[in-house]
């Protein structure tokens, strides 16, 4: 099943010229990446690995550990697994500039409906998803929100009020490295 939902991730690169990552296998646990990336408009990739591939959005300004925050999040293709420990750079054509896993860990799916869990599929599909990211940078429960603006979906990527929020620490501005290689994008040119 994964193949099908990559066909999307597959048909708009040259993997073999790009380099990036074509397939993986599941962790123990579920695994998430922010991928820092810096394109003609660098933004943040994060990615939720469910049923066997990583769901991914893009997140311009990055996720915030400030509660108070939203942050956009703008889906992409689903990417493959391999994708978690991807770093380099992208030639010229789809997602060009350098890539460095800005954050990476496990996380937990605490998405429930009436007090009862709902899979990560089908909290996806209704829309709405809570985790939480056992990460370095990025620690704690964060809720990932569909809306719709102007008939374009778009999700909100959300600190939720916990242990994990900081509202005086920005990783985005003073953690750029990698958290694999301790390199920064400009690092990876």
């Amino acid at each position: 099943m994964p193949g099908k939902k990559l066909s999307t991730y597959h048909r708009k690169r040259d993997l073999e010229r790009s380099g990036e990552p074509s397939g993986g296998e599941p962790g123990d646990e579920p695994r998430f990446v922010a991928q820092k990336h810096d394109a003609s408009s660098p933004h943040y990739d994060f990615r939720l690995e469910v049923d066997g591939v990583l769901k991914s959005w893009a997140v311009p300004k990055g996720p915030s550990l400030d509660p108070r925050e939203k942050r956009l999040a703008t889906p992409t293709e689903d990417h493959p697994l391999d994708n978690v420990e991807f770093e380099g750079g992208i030639p010229e054509g789809y997602g060009a500039g350098t890539v460095v896993v800005w954050d990476t860990g496990t996380y937990c799916n605490d998405t429930e409906r009436g007090g009862e869990p709902v899979a990560m599929a089908d909290g996806l599909s209704a829309g709405h998803v809570k985790v939480w990211l056992d990460g370095e940078k990025l620690r704690g429960a964060f809720a990932l929100s569909r809306t719709d603006f102007r008939g374009r979906e778009q999700w909100l990527l959300v600190k939720v009020d916990d242990e994990g929020a900081d509202r005086r620490r920005n990783p985005v501005s003073t953690q750029p490295e990698s958290v694999l290689t301790g390199r920064t994008n400009d690092e990876r040119r």
